[in-house]
């Protein structure tokens, strides 16, 4: 395993250096089963380095309801389900992150390890009690194993990660939340820092790459939403057909309309990436969306939608003087699984 040191001032903060970088490529639809074995494989793992008491506050059956309800608020807001890396030790710690790592490419670890040690930015800045950088919670559902249902979540402020395995060889990974506070990091040893900077400054581009009439379409609302609209939602569907569709678009601007949903999509690791990438091209690219509310200028309030067939992405910059950033990708049939559920209790009768 490759283990990287993420800040030589992180101190105590033991979780960050513990973090792998090295990504584990899972299956996609019909993909590889030895990647399926690995995460199942670090599940088990993980589970064996927890105490009877550990076990039982980190497991569910696979069908608890708390499997499809999730949060993105700070941990110490609310009472989060799961066992928090603050209850584990350095070892069980590594075990945590070795499976965490096989839901991630190497860019989605550095974002998540960027928005985790926000955490400590914020406690730094305000001093607020509840900013407690090692405050992310573990939650298994159902038993890991390369034929079962199984399910898993990482979940604390700002991070949402869902990942549902089906018959142990089809992988879903939607919701996926990401949030960034601050935006971009004005003070400190973290100063600079725009955790998910790529998201912002794709669609800004995006969006004055269009000419006048372009704009008039994609700028559906002049008034930014003060969160994503979907919020926390267990179960989403299409929101309203607003903003410019990419048929309407130059092949560049389809270009980098791809490109922006390649960079939601490039948290996953690249196989699961590819095949969501191909299934959006299957439903056709044309007929997604791009969409703009609020002002379109840096450092001003500002929302966007991308919005096509069977999925959607959010993304909201409003609080705190427009340095606050909320992002979403859910699929209207695929969140938590349900898609390849219903594929597979239609081919498994129960």
């Amino acid at each position: 395993m490759l283990l990287k040191q993420f800040s030589a001032n992180l101190g105590c903060l033991t979780l960050i250096g513990l973090l792998a970088i090295a990504p584990s490529e899972l299956s996609a639809h019909n993909g590889d089963n030895h990647a399926n074995m690995a995460m199942s494989n670090a599940a088990t793992s993980f589970l064996h380095s927890l105490d009877e008491k550990e076990r039982n506050k980190t497991t569910f059956d696979f069908d608890d309801p708390h499997r499809v309800s999730w949060e993105f608020l700070p941990a110490a807001m609310i009472k989060r389900k799961g066992i928090s890396l603050t209850e584990l030790n350095k070892k069980q710690k590594m075990f945590a992150y070795d499976l965490l790592e096989t839901g991630l490419s190497k860019s989605g670890n550095e974002k998540i390890l960027n928005i985790i040690d926000l955490e400590r930015v914020l406690l730094e800045l305000t001093g607020s009690d509840i900013r407690i950088p090692e405050l992310y919670s573990i939650m298994i559902f159902g038993e890991p194993s390369i034929e079962s249902n199984w399910a898993w979540r990482f979940e604390g402020h700002h991070v949402s990660l869902n990942v549902t395995i089906v018959d142990g060889t089809m992988t879903a990974t939607a919701p996926r939340f990401l949030g960034s506070n601050p935006a971009k990091v004005t003070e400190g040893d973290r100063q600079g820092l725009r955790a998910l900077g790529k998201e912002e400054d794709l669609a800004r581009e995006l969006f004055k790459s269009f000419d006048a009439k372009q704009q008039k379409i994609a700028h559906f609302q002049s008034i930014a939403y003060g969160e994503i609209v979907t919020n926390r939602a267990t179960e989403v569907g299409p929101l309203g057909y607003v903003g410019l569709r990419a048929n309407r678009m130059t092949s560049d601007q389809k270009t980098l309309l791809e490109t922006l949903i390649e960079t939601y999509a490039s948290t996953m690791p690249k196989v699961l990436a590819d095949e969501r990438m191909n299934q959006l091209r299957e439903a056709d690219m044309d007929k997604i969306r791009f969409g703009w509310a609020g002002e379109t200028e840096v450092g001003e309030p500002h929302y966007y939608r991308i919005q096509g067939p069977t999925f959607l992405i959010e993304y909201d910059n409003v609080q705190n003087k427009a340095n606050h950033v909320h992002t979403i990708w859910r699929d209207f049939t695929g969140d938590f699984g349900r898609d390849l559920l219903k594929e597979h209790y239609l081919n498994h009768p129960h």
